[in-house]
C-alpha cells in the first residue's frame, strides 16, 4: 500500500481521537514518554475492535486512558433519521456535537458495500442543480467527524458480518475546501494499522477547485479523483455551477491533464444529465471534444429530481443517446448505477427534509427526544 508523500498541515488542536492520523498519535504518545507501541494499540482498538469510548481501551493503562480522556473526545454522531431502500441503499442523518447535520449513505454493489462521506456541513459551491447547497455553507468538518461517518457505516455492518470496501468522497460539501481535513481522513482511514481500505477504493470528487487540484497530485496518492463538470461549455457551466465563475473550464481541463500526466492515473468526469438543459446531442458532440485530450472517462449521472431545484431528469432514450454519441467519438463511457432512488437519494435531501430546528428533535444529552 503507498503511503501518502506529503503530511498535510496538522488542524488546529486537534479534538477527537479520530481526528489524529497515525504519525500524530505517535508524536502524541512520544510527547508524554509513552513507547510506540501503544499508538498500534490505539489504532487497534479504534478501527478494528471499534471501541465504543476511550474508557473501552482496555489493554490501555488507566493513567493512558485518564490522559486520553482528558486531551480527546470520539466522535459518536447522533444517528437522527434513517432511510433503508429496496436495494439495500441506506441513508443516515447524522446530528454532530453542535447540533448540525449531516448525512451518510451505505450503498450495496455486487462488490461489495461503499459509503459516501461527507465533508462540511452544508456547501458554499451553489450548483443549482443540487440539494447540497440549500441553506448554503455552515462549517468544514474535522477529519474524525468524517472518519466516524465510516466507522458509523462499519458499525451497521458489523451486524451483518460484512466489511467495508470502498468511501466515496462525494456527500454534502466540496471536499477540496476542506482540503487538509479531507486529505488527513484519506490518511487516517486507509492506514493499514486501522482500518486499511485501499486507497485504489477511495474515490474523492471535486467541483474544480484548481489549485487544490495541482496540490492533490502532488500527495503521490493512488485515490481516485472525479471532477464534476455537467456541462461542456462556460456559459451553460456558470449557469449550472457558479464556481465556474472563478475556475472557467480552460483553466479546470488544463488542471485535470497536469493531474493525470503527473499521477499518471485516469480522471473521471462526472456529468449529471438535466432534461432539455444539458443532455442535446450538441452537448455530447462538445462534451467529446472538450475531453478527449484527456486521459479520461465520463461518468454519466441520470438525475435525482430536487423538489426545491427547477430540473427535471433526462428522458431514457436521450441518456442513451447520448452515451451513443461519446461512444462513437471514442470517449470512455460509464453509467453510474443508481442507488436509492426511493429515498431521496440525491445529496441533501435527507437533510433539507428535517431542516427544523434540532432542539425540537434532540434532547439535551443529544440524543433523539420524545416530543
Amino acid at each position: 500500500m503507498a503511503a501518502l508523500t506529503q503530511e498535510p498541515a496538522l488542524l488546529p488542536e486537534p479534538k477527537s481521537l479520530y481526528d489524529l492520523p497515525y504519525e500524530a498519535l505517535e508524536a502524541w504518545l512520544r510527547e508524554r514518554g509513552e513507547p510506540a507501541y501503544r499508538a498500534r494499540q490505539i489504532f487497534h482498538g479504534l478501527y478494528v475492535r471499534r471501541a465504543p469510548s476511550i474508557e473501552a481501551l482496555t489493554d490501555l493503562p488507566k493513567a493512558l486512558r485518564a490522559a486520553l480522556k482528558e486531551a480527546f473526545v470520539l466522535d459518536r454522531p447522533t444517528e437522527v433519521a434513517r432511510d433503508v431502500a429496496p436495494d439495500g441503499t441506506i441513508k443516515l442523518l447524522l446530528a454532530l456535537e453542535d447540533g448540525e447535520m449531516i448525512e451518510t449513505v451505505i450503498m450495496r454493489h455486487r462488490y461489495g458495500p461503499s459509503v459516501c462521506v461527507t465533508t462540511q456541513v452544508g456547501c458554499r459551491i451553489g450548483c443549482t442543480f443540487c440539494a447540497s447547497t440549500l441553506g448554503g455553507l455552515k462549517r468544514n468538518l474535522r477529519p474524525g467527524e468524517i472518519v466516524a461517518q465510516v466507522l458509523a457505516a462499519q458499525r451497521l455492518l458489523d451486524a451483518e458480518g460484512v466489511r467495508l470496501g470502498r468511501i466515496v468522497v462525494m456527500g454534502i460539501g466540496e471536499p477540496f475546501e476542506n482540503y487538509d481535513a479531507t486529505v488527513a481522513f484519506l490518511r487516517i482511514v486507509t492506514d493499514p494499522r486501522g482500518l486499511g481500505i485501499g486507497q485504489r477504493h477511495i474515490t474523492v470528487s471535486t467541483s474544480g477547485i484548481v489549485p487544490r487540484i495541482y496540490d492533490f497530485a502532488e500527495l503521490g496518492l493512488q485515490v481516485r479523483l472525479a471532477l464534476s463538470l455537467h456541462a461542456p461549455t462556460d456559459e451553460l457551466r456558470t449557469r449550472l455551477m457558479p464556481i465556474n465563475k472563478k475556475y472557467p473550464l480552460a483553466d479546470v481541463m488544463t488542471a485535470a491533464k497536469a493531474y493525470v500526466e503527473k499521477t499518471r492515473r485516469r480522471i473521471t468526469f462526472e456529468y449529471i444529465l438535466l432534461g432539455g438543459v444539458n443532455d442535446r446531442p450538441e452537448h455530447a458532440r462538445a462534451l467529446a471534444e472538450l475531453v478527449r485530450p484527456v486521459f479520461s472517462l465520463v461518468n454519466l449521472i441520470p438525475y435525482n429530481p430536487v423538489p426545491e431545484r427547477p430540473y427535471v431528469r433526462a428522458p431514457e432514450p436521450d441518456i442513451r443517446r447520448f452515451r451513443a454519441i461519446l461512444e462513437d467519438a471514442g470517449i470512455v463511457v460509464t453509467r453510474r448505477r443508481e442507488h436509492g432512488t426511493t429515498i431521496a437519494a440525491a445529496c441533501g435531501q435527507l437533510r433539507a427534509r428535517h431542516a427544523v430546528p434540532l432542539t425540537v428533535r434532540l434532547g439535551a444529552a443529544g440524543v433523539p427526544s420524545e416530543r
